[in-house]
């Protein structure tokens, strides 16, 4: 009589759990960029503060950018189709920028940032702006912005849904008032409260339900 051959049966289930490897749970990460640090993890040039001074937590990257000379909120995840959300124009996510300029706007001016400019050829988005008064209550600067004492200086709030290359330094120039200092407030519900230059920290399972659910997303994906 022939013997019947044994099956490796938890060998096969062995092999099955190793095919379908769990992908790693999601991070979200708000950051308080200070001034003068690049939106990345990486220096070309080997010789400027990153992201990688600042920020521990591997592999999340920053949804957008913020320039070298402009300060505020960054936030970085791992979940892919949240960064397609917060980086596709066609969104329209609003982004909250704090902006201290040369000399007071008065209503003309704006209006006009309101309505729309022209950058390199092309009107920009309607925009919410309305003066700052009192100015907000940020932390000084390192370096301080460079003041001229015959030159007044305003604060305006705008709230743009688009993210064009140096848009609010454009748009401020366009309109008669450079900017002298550049601080986002905040990308949608979430904000800078709590946190100081060059502090970070993960967002809470509430902060992410309503993030998820400003950009149409479920919970988990």
């Amino acid at each position: 009589m022939t013997k019947p051959v044994k099956r490796d049966r938890p060998r096969r289930r062995q092999q099955r759990a190793i095919g379908h490897t769990a992908q790693p749970p999601y991070q979200y990460v708000v950051f308080y960029k200070p001034y003068d640090v690049l939106s990345q993890f990486t220096d070309s040039q080997g010789d400027r503060a990153t992201l990688k001074d600042f920020i521990p937590v591997r592999d999340v990257y920053p949804v957008g950018r913020l320039d070298r000379d402009s300060e505020g909120l960054l936030l970085l995840t791992n979940h892919g189709q949240l960064q397609h959300r917060l980086s596709t124009p066609k969104y329209a996510h609003p982004r909250t920028y704090w902006v201290q300029v040369e000399r007071i706007p008065d209503e003309a001016a704006i209006a006009q940032l309101c309505q729309g400019v022209l950058i390199q050829g092309q009107p920009t988005r309607p925009a919410k702006v309305q003066p700052l008064i009192p100015e907000p209550p940020l932390p000084p600067r390192e370096p301080p912005i460079r003041y001229r004492k015959s030159v007044p200086t305003g604060w305006l709030e705008m709230v743009l849904t688009e993210g064009r290359n140096r848009q609010v330094r454009r748009m401020t120039a366009a309109v008669g008032h450079p900017t002298l200092r550049l601080v986002r407030w905040a990308i949608g519900s979430l904000t800078l409260a709590g946190l100081r230059p060059g502090e970070w920290r993960s967002l809470s399972t509430a902060e992410v339900q309503q993030l998820l659910s400003e950009n149409a997303l479920a919970s988990g994906h």
